[in-house]
């Protein structure tokens, strides 16, 4: 993992900071497994815009993720560590001895030649999948599933790891990126090891164009706006504001949205930090 800092021989690489992609060991995808990806430049059915600041961008194709990671017994070589345009992170493709090929997220530290495996009888080691119930307690871990069989859901981006903290019953303790503990049944699946590409916090744009390719438009602020369109709008010169909310008039910046009825609260044994 490395970045670069490009020298300023124009305005937008004054500033650059890129990835060294020397994890990378390809460029060019596995045909096999990508799929169109239509985007809706945030227009609903009917044409019209419903999401703002979104549209454009430079066209991608979806690369098909295998989140659940069931084929169990059977070892895989890791093929080639790949970019993937759609995420932060890294993703490995698998070559199954089976014949099958699958992209998975790659972790930290995982290599070109290495033999995957999931199940719950494996060793836990660095890019194998197994249930919580025979992680050993205080591995770091990832691509977390939240429901038995629903795949991945939790710390799957560049740098992300949970943490397994304890195990008591059918459940086990685990904290979360965001520094939330919650309780996971241990019958649902993680991957040994921390997310690849950790140095993605180190990179800067340079310039405004870098997100236009994201398909990302200009944002305006809402105290420039007029009392119509926000309610932080209006005002004479810089006189606007108020309290930070949204354009549905929900307070921000440490308000707390979360239902005090939510079902799922009893897991949560302590709240992420403000």
């Amino acid at each position: 993992m490395s970045v670069r800092k490009l020298k300023p021989v124009t305005p937008g690489q004054r500033f650059r900071v890129v990835n060294g992609f020397d994890a990378i060991t390809t460029d060019k995808p596995e045909k096999s497994l990508l799929a169109p990806k239509k985007r809706s430049g945030g227009r609903n059915s009917q044409g019209r815009m419903t999401m703002r600041y979104k549209g454009g961008g430079h066209k991608r194709r979806y690369r098909i993720m295998d989140f659940k990671r069931t084929k169990d017994g059977i070892p895989a070589e890791v093929a080639s560590i790949q970019y993937d345009p759609n995420r932060t992170a890294f993703i490995a493709l698998l070559n199954y001895q089976d014949g099958e090929k699958t992209y998975v997220i790659a972790q930290n530290g995982l290599q070109v030649g290495q033999t995957l495996v999931s199940g719950d009888s494996v060793a836990p080691e660095i890019g194998n999948t197994m249930s919580l119930a025979n992680i050993p307690l205080g591995t770091i871990i990832s691509c977390v599933e939240l429901r038995p069989g629903q795949g991945a859901v939790m710390a799957r981006s560049a740098g992300a790891f949970a943490q397994l903290m304890a195990r008591d019953g059918k459940f086990a303790t685990i904290k979360l990126p965001s520094g939330e503990t919650r309780l996971i049944l241990i019958t649902c699946r993680a991957t040994i090891g921390a997310v690849s590409n950790s140095d993605h916090q180190l990179l800067v744009s340079g310039k405004a164009g870098r997100s236009r390719w994201l398909g990302r438009r200009p944002r305006t602020r809402p105290v420039v706006m007029n009392p119509v369109d926000h309610p932080m709008g209006g005002g004479e010169g810089k006189s606007s504001g108020g309290h930070p909310r949204s354009r549905n008039g929900i307070p921000a910046k440490g308000f707390r949205t979360r239902s005090k009825t939510k079902a799922s609260n009893k897991y949560i044994v302590e709240r992420r930090k403000k």
